[in-house]
């Protein structure tokens, strides 16, 4: 029956090593329900709550792209969007997390509607490729920020606003540990390194006396805290706008970035380069996020981690659908996610930040116009502590620039609107 839904024989593949392949992706990426659950606590959002939304969404995200599209690929609360979620939106311009989850809702929504229109394309086109690379490198130096900070690497400075920590701390040297696992592992290949990092260093530190032993296995905790919390009227407010643009354009680049990736390396496109149902996909994406907003978590986007399972042989839907048993499975061991302490998770968010950054290799570093644009962009994200003013300063530098050396008409049109609807936007906050 398996075989015949998923037309197994025809992909070359087979049960066994679908299941297999699902096993592999899911312990690449299964470090989300831990580390997710510690940024989003950081909003105020219970813990307990934003774990079962996490494993929730990213089961019912995973389940659909399998359906809809027969795709090996797997979904979860993207990471990155949801420090943008917790640092940029609540911590940073002071609102509240149920209106958060409202954007999100909204910026989903919009996603889904547009998902079914050749609007995406037109999206993708109207920004310069050099600002989409600088956003993914951006976000890298954004999350890698957050990381160390969580670590204790660095920590906050009355004079130079940072400075390091103190790398003699305990937990300090178990996140500089960790870190280093990471990267060793990662490697050598080793599936679900980051998993194994983390858990690692976190049996030190209650093997060492700094964490309290909290178990392992229990029944889902309560989802109430964050089911339909979400408070789309306040989501509404003019001064949001800005947040729900620069949610959807992250989610759209990072989706379709990965989508793509992913597809090539496991052989999905057709002749012509491009990825049959791909709407589908995107749709599936997007409804993702929907729910996850309704249920109490940030954005769901496809994940790259995903590309372990499809070299492990994972061809089919079927993949996706072993990592949605696996996610569903997780709610009970609840106790271990929340045994994770916050400089135990850190690593995770340093390293896959490294991994974003790397897009700046791609950039044109030949060309003035497009590479100062472009490092304004990534370095804003950081220093400003928000993914938003990043992409604005981008915008408005982009079509400044091109402007000044006299080559404007190098800008696509959609370009001059967005800019100046951030220099409005920057001009009333």
């Amino acid at each position: 029956m398996l075989a015949g839904i998923f037309k197994l024989e025809a992909r070359g593949t087979s049960v066994r090593t679908e299941l297999i392949a699902g096993a592999t992706t899911f312990l690449t990426m299964a470090y989300i329900v831990v580390v997710n659950p510690s940024i989003l606590a950081d909003a105020g959002i219970d813990p307990g709550a934003a774990f079962v939304a996490t494993c929730l969404a990213a089961a019912v995200g995973t389940a659909l792209m399998g359906v809809l599209t027969n795709y090996p690929i797997a979904l979860a609360p993207g990471m990155g969007l949801n420090a943008f979620f917790t640092y940029g939106v609540v911590v940073s311009m002071g609102h509240a997390w149920q209106t958060a989850l409202g954007a999100v809702f909204i910026s989903g929504t919009i996603f889904l509607a547009l998902s079914v229109t050749r609007f995406r394309e037109t999206v993708v086109n109207t920004i310069p490729r050099s600002l989409q690379l600088a956003t993914a490198a951006g976000i890298g130096f954004f999350i890698a920020f957050i990381g160390l900070r969580n670590a204790g690497v660095v920590v906050a400075d009355p004079t130079t606003l940072v400075t390091v920590g103190n790398l003699g701390e305990a937990t300090v040297l178990l996140a500089v540990v960790c870190f280093l696992a990471i990267v060793a592992l990662e490697a050598r290949k080793v599936p679900g390194a980051l998993l194994i990092a983390i858990l690692g260093t976190t049996f030190a530190a209650v093997a060492l006396g700094l964490q309290p032993w909290t178990g392992v296995v229990s029944t889902p905790p309560s989802i109430a805290p964050t089911f339909f919390a979400l408070d789309i009227r306040a989501a509404l407010d003019v001064q949001l706008i800005a947040v729900i643009f620069a949610i959807f354009i992250v989610d759209l680049f990072d989706s379709a970035g990965t989508l793509i990736g992913t597809a090539h390396i496991g052989g999905f496109l057709d002749r012509d380069g491009k990825l049959p149902r791909l709407r589908e996909a995107l749709a599936a994406d997007s409804a993702a996020t929907v729910v996850g907003a309704c249920m109490g978590t940030s954005p769901v986007t496809a994940y790259i981690e995903s590309v372990p399972g499809i070299r492990a042989g994972g061809r089919t839907g079927l993949t996706a659908l072993v990592v949605t048993g696996f996610f569903l499975l997780m709610l009970f061991f609840a106790p271990l996610a929340a045994m994770v302490p916050t400089y135990a998770a850190a690593p995770a968010l340093i390293y896959v930040g490294c991994i974003m950054a790397r897009s700046l290799t791609d950039i044109d570093w030949n060309d003035l116009t497009e590479y100062t644009p472009a490092l304004l962009t990534a370095i804003s994200m950081p220093l400003t502590f928000s993914i938003t003013t990043g992409l604005g300063l981008g915008f408005v530098s982009y079509a400044a620039v091109k402007a000044a050396t006299g080559r404007a008409r190098e800008v696509p049109i959609g370009v001059y609107p967005i800019a100046l609807a951030f220099i409005v936007f920057f001009a009333v906050d």
